[in-house]
């Protein structure tokens, strides 16, 4: 028997094909993608802002791609349980990721250990809206506007206690935020999502907190809550009454967004089709609509590099301010 021996020339050139029959095979699957459902993640809970906007897009992506997108609630540690599904799932396609801002941008700085990198792990697939949040009271409180809430805080220094649906979250750090340039000493309750946290304030367990843009929308308009004011660049198109932060004089107009993101690696052309029916299903008049009902403006479409840049942009930007506030996990 005649032994050919294997030099280092014949393992890089073996290598070499099993990279291109794997670049071939991944591409024919693309080419025929999507042949089965496909798992839309939403790290948050059922009723959550995220969830509402990842059921508004599931509903017509699966009549785009012919086949079910399944929205699949993993709630948790600020939104590390369901992100870090997507990072470590295989990169096909068929698993995706309904982030908000926070979670990619905020939580690298804040977590002691981070179970994935968003950076390298996440590949933005697609922006979906972007806007302000919700400063709401209870009622009992007797507070109006943001100028009540100071009033109160410095009468009572940490008496008045503050919600947020995490820590690490936007309005977490807009809150702390606050206190600091009003010098105010309010503790803190981090919840496991809004649902939670807005269940607590209607029961008046909590007499303030920052919420998602959606979540309390129906209870501010039944009087059950009141709207204090919300952050970001414009008022919501459900609640044009209530007034920004901003011209309430407290300057944080940045906005926060919803994303889907896909495991890096993901084939360029799943990406880029997914990005295309998204931004189709966003242009639509009813979606559009169906936005505003949720106070959230008219969604911006951006093609994978924008959204890409975008990403890459407010992480600098949310990881600097939380650096500012000095904010720390509770």
């Amino acid at each position: 028997m005649i032994h050919t021996p294997i030099t280092r020339r014949t393992l890089l050139a073996g290598s070499a094909l099993l990279a291109l029959q794997s670049q071939v095979q991944a591409r024919a699957a693309a080419s025929t993608w999507p042949t089965r459902p496909i798992r839309l993640v939403v790290p948050g809970p059922a009723g959550s802002g995220m969830d509402i906007f990842a059921r508004l897009i599931s509903v017509s992506l699966q009549a785009a791609l012919r086949q079910p997108v399944v929205v699949d609630n993993r709630p948790g540690a600020n939104s590390l349980i369901g992100t870090d599904a997507v990072a470590k799932a295989h990169a096909d396609g068929y698993t995706l990721l309904m982030s908000p801002s926070s979670a990619i941008a905020i939580n690298p700085i804040i977590q002691a250990r981070m179970p994935y990198d968003a950076q390298k792990d996440l590949q933005p697939v697609a922006q979906i809206g972007a806007s302000g949040i919700l400063l709401v009271a209870h009622p009992s409180t007797g507070f109006k506007n943001l100028a009540d809430l100071v009033r109160s805080a410095k009468a009572q220094p940490d008496k008045l206690v503050y919600g947020s649906w995490g820590s690490g979250s936007t309005g977490h750090l807009a809150m702390e935020g606050i206190k600091a340039h009003y010098g105010l000493a309010m503790p803190h309750v981090p919840f496991k999502g809004n649902a939670q946290l807005i269940t607590d304030l209607l029961g008046n367990n909590i007499p303030v907190a920052f919420t998602d843009i959606a979540s309390p929308v129906p209870h501010i308009r039944s009087g059950k809550l009141i709207a204090l004011g919300c952050t970001g660049s414009a008022r919501g198109p459900a609640l044009p009454e209530v007034s920004t932060l901003a011209e309430q004089g407290y300057r944080f107009d940045m906005n926060g967004w919803y994303g889907v993101f896909a495991p890096t690696g993901t084939p360029p052309e799943i990406v880029q089709r997914l990005n295309q029916e998204i931004n189709r299903i966003l242009a639509t008049e009813d979606v559009v609509q169906k936005f505003a009902l949720q106070n959230m403006p008219r969604p911006p479409l951006k093609n994978v590099e924008q959204f890409s840049a975008t990403v890459r942009q407010d992480v600098a930007i949310w990881q600097n301010l939380a650096k500012v506030a000095k904010l720390q996990v509770d």
